[in-house]
């Protein structure tokens, strides 16, 4: 059986009658930038997330960058950020002229250790960057404590957890500013690139907006260095098309979280850990993670197997050659780099079927048998 780790084609065939005229809509009315459907996106995907403004921006990367730039980040200001994550969170802070300080995760849930977050605050720290990551929120209500004690601003990056709540609140009400990002890989993905900034402040909102025009107001005159980054009014379309979906698509992957989780207890037993999920979360599962012993040679034998699998993230941020001079190394963050060496991620998307999940769990069965 071949099990692919995400297969968007179900999903468009389910689409199709509502995004080809969407599209086709986009260009009979030849208003390709910042037009209707950005507007439409922006308002809904902002009150979806209980934020008064939503600005739309080329994609996630930028979302980070714009929104940092956006709380007045200054060269050599501190931002505390994860080591375990996507490169785009560090690497937008060190963009945008600041230093990233990478700390250790609590290792159940891969997520920003609010322990770690205050022995690395400096007179120099500026802000925090909790991912919430696979899918599953950080601790907000103690990060926001800490943040509020030290007067520094909380970007959540959301770009894997739209949708995602904590203790009852969605992303964006519990930080300054929250950034998505609709890569056709996500829970609720585009075409192509595509990324979002969140945030109840009207000071930065107004900020953000002008920073993803070449921080120009009005057009032609430029006060501040911004950034060409724009939500394409295309990739809008087919996303407002998406967006009504996204709660159901949301419940069909805690659905297929749970059968993994069972058919794991039942074949595999403790030789894999399954995901947790706090009490107070609300888990959209953008990947089903997993930890496990002798994980690459797992990998790999699933390969053999027709399975499909992605290893999120095999490098910590803090052990990257572009952060060398940084002066991390090895044992530093040791949840983050104990994370690396066994975190692997399954198969997960709304349509994957009940059989090809038993037929994973199978083939780790196998492998554990044999190992």
């Amino acid at each position: 059986m071949k099990v692919p780790m995400l297969d968007l084609t179900e999903q468009y065939q389910n689409l199709k009658a509502e995004i080809i005229p969407a599209l086709d809509d986009v260009m009979s009315k030849a208003h390709f930038i910042l037009g209707d459907n950005v507007k439409k996106l922006e308002k809904d995907i902002a009150e979806y997330s209980h934020s008064k403004y939503g600005i739309g921006v080329a994609n996630g990367s930028d979302a980070i960058n714009i929104a940092l730039l956006g709380i007045g980040l200054e060269p050599g200001d501190e931002v505390i950020v994860p080591s375990f994550t996507f490169f785009a969170t560090a690497g937008a802070v060190s963009r945008s002229g600041g230093v990233p300080v990478f700390v250790d995760i609590n290792p159940r849930t891969f997520n920003m250790d609010p322990a770690a977050i205050e022995k690395a605050i400096t007179p120099k720290t500026k802000a925090i960057i909790p991912v919430h990551l696979y899918g599953q929120m950080a601790d907000m209500t103690a990060i926001k404590e800490i943040a509020e004690k030290h007067h520094l601003a909380v970007i959540e990056d959301a770009a894997q957890a739209i949708g995602a709540t904590h203790r009852g609140k969605k992303v964006g009400e519990l930080g300054t500013i929250a950034t998505y990002s609709f890569f056709p890989t996500k829970n609720l993905g585009a075409y192509g690139d595509a990324g979002m900034v969140i945030t109840n402040d009207d000071e930065f909102a107004e900020r953000m907006r002008v920073l993803r025009v070449h921080g120009s107001k009005p057009k032609y005159y430029h006060h501040i260095l911004g950034y060409n980054s724009r939500l394409d009014e295309m990739q809008a379309a087919i996303l407002n098309v998406k967006f009504p979906h996204l709660n159901d698509w949301a419940e069909l992957r805690r659905e297929k979280a749970h059968t993994y989780n069972q058919f794991i207890q039942e074949m595999v037993g403790d030789v894999v850990v399954t995901p947790y999920e706090e009490d107070f979360n609300y888990h959209v599962f953008h990947q089903y993670t997993i930890r496990v012993p002798k994980r690459d040679e797992l990998q790999a034998f699933l390969k053999e197997q027709g399975v499909e699998t992605m290893i999120y993230y095999p490098k910590p941020l803090h052990l990257q050659p572009v952060f060398a001079e940084l002066g991390y190394k090895e044992g530093d963050l040791p949840e983050t780099e104990k994370a690396a060496a066994e975190a692997i991620s399954l198969p997960m998307f709304p349509e994957l079927k009940t059989e090809q999940q038993q037929y994973v769990v199978e083939k780790i069965r196998e492998f554990y048998q044999k190992n």
